[in-house]
C-alpha cells in the first residue's frame, strides 16, 4: 500500500504561485492538507508591473475547496517580509518552494545589463532572500524542506538564454551546498528542472505539445520532495509530461601526468581522446569523491 503524503500542521511558502507551475503546486499542497502562503507579485513574464489578483484568485480557489491559504504580494527580493507574513499568519514555516521566475530572452550579443540583472534578481537573489529568511526557523524546529526550480536551459544550455541558463544552473549549485549544510538539522534541499505549458513557455513549445505539458504533471514530484516521507537531498530532477528522472554529474576517468616533471600542451593533445572517453565514467557525489582521480595521480607519482 502506498504511504500517504500529507501536510497537516505544515506551512508551505510557494513563490510565483499566481499561475502556471506555482499555482498547480499550491493547489496540490492544499489538497494534501498544507497551509499555503501563495506568493505572487503579479508582474508580467518579463518582470514588469504588479497585480494582486493572481495570488488572490489562487487563494480563493483553495479556500473554496476547503483548504487553508493566504495571499502574499511581496517581491521575492523582499524575502524577509514574505517569510514574516507566513510566520504572522501561521506561526511557522516548514517548506519553501522557490518557483518565481521571469524571462528576458536575447542572444548574448544583444543582451543588455537590465536583462541580465533583472533575471538574476528574481531567480537567484529572490530565491536566496526567501530561503535565507526561512532558514533559521527551519534550523530551530529541526525540520525543513526547500525546493529550487532549475531548468534544462541551465543543465544543457539554450539559444538566447544566457541569463536564464546562468541563474538556473546557479540555483542547483546553491541546492548542493544547502543540502550539505542543512542535513544535520533535518533540512533537505532538492531542485527540479521542469517542463510545463505555462505563460513563460507559451510560443516556445509547439501548440499540440504545449497542451499536453500541464503544470499539474510536475507538482506531484514537488509535493513528494517536500514531504516527511522523502529523505532525498541534493537531487536534481527533470520532470514534465508525466515523466521524471534524476540527473547526476558524469566525468571521464581522464588522463594523469607526472606532476614532478610537468607536461606540455602537446601532451594534452596526445591524450585528448582518453581525457574525453566516458568508458567506465565516474559519478562523484561530493568534493571528496571528485578528488579521487586527482589524488590517485599524485600518489602514483609521489616521491
Amino acid at each position: 500500500m502506498n504511504e500517504s503524503v500529507r501536510f497537516e500542521d505544515k506551512v508551505v511558502i510557494i513563490t510565483g504561485a499566481g499561475g502556471g507551475l506555482g499555482r498547480a503546486h499550491a493547489l496540490l499542497f492544499a489538497r494534501q492538507g498544507a497551509k499555503v502562503l501563495v506568493n505572487d507579485l503579479g508582474g508580467s513574464a518579463q518582470g514588469e508591473g504588479a497585480n494582486a489578483s493572481a495570488a488572490d484568485r489562487v487563494v480563493a480557489q483553495i479556500r473554496d475547496a476547503g483548504g487553508t491559504a493566504v495571499a502574499n504580494h511581496d517581491s521575492v527580493t523582499d524575502g524577509d517580509k514574505l517569510v514574516q507574513h507566513a510566520l504572522d499568519v501561521f506561526g511557522r514555516v516548514d517548506v519553501v518552494v522557490n518557483n518565481a521566475g521571469i524571462l528576458r530572452d536575447k542572444t548574448f550579443h544583444k543582451m543588455e545589463d537590465a536583462d541580465w540583472d533583472l533575471v538574476y534578481r528574481v531567480h537567484v537573489e529572490g530565491a536566496y532572500k526567501v530561503t535565507r529568511a526561512a532558514w533559521p526557523h527551519m534550523r530551530e524546529q529541526n525540520y525543513g524542506r526547500v525546493i529550487f526550480t532549475a531548468s534544462t536551459s541551465g543543465i544543457y544550455g539554450n539559444f538566447g538564454q544566457s541569463n536564464y541558463g546562468m541563474v538556473k544552473l546557479g540555483l542547483y549549485g546553491l541546492t548542493r551546498t544547502l543540502a550539505i549544510e542543512g542535513r544535520k538539522n533535518n533540512i533537505l534541499v532538492n531542485a527540479i528542472a521542469p517542463t510545463g505549458g505555462t505563460r513563460m513557455t507559451e510560443g516556445l513549445i509547439p501548440p499540440q505539445v504545449f497542451e499536453q505539458l500541464k503544470p499539474e504533471l510536475v507538482s506531484p514530484l514537488v509535493v513528494y520532495l517536500a514531504s516527511e516521507n522523502c529523505q532525498e537531498t541534493s537531487g536534481l530532477f527533470e520532470v514534465g509530461g508525466g515523466w521524471m528522472g534524476k540527473v547526476r554529474w558524469e566525468r571521464s576517468l581522464g588522463a594523469g601526468f607526472d606532476p614532478r616533471v610537468g607536461f606540455s600542451p602537446e601532451d594534452v593533445a596526445a591524450h585528448w581522446q582518453q581525457i574525453c572517453d566516458f568508458e567506465g565514467a565516474a559519478h562523484p557525489k561530493d568534493n571528496i569523491e571528485a578528488l579521487k582521480e586527482m589524488m590517485g595521480n599524485l600518489q602514483k607519482y609521489s616521491l
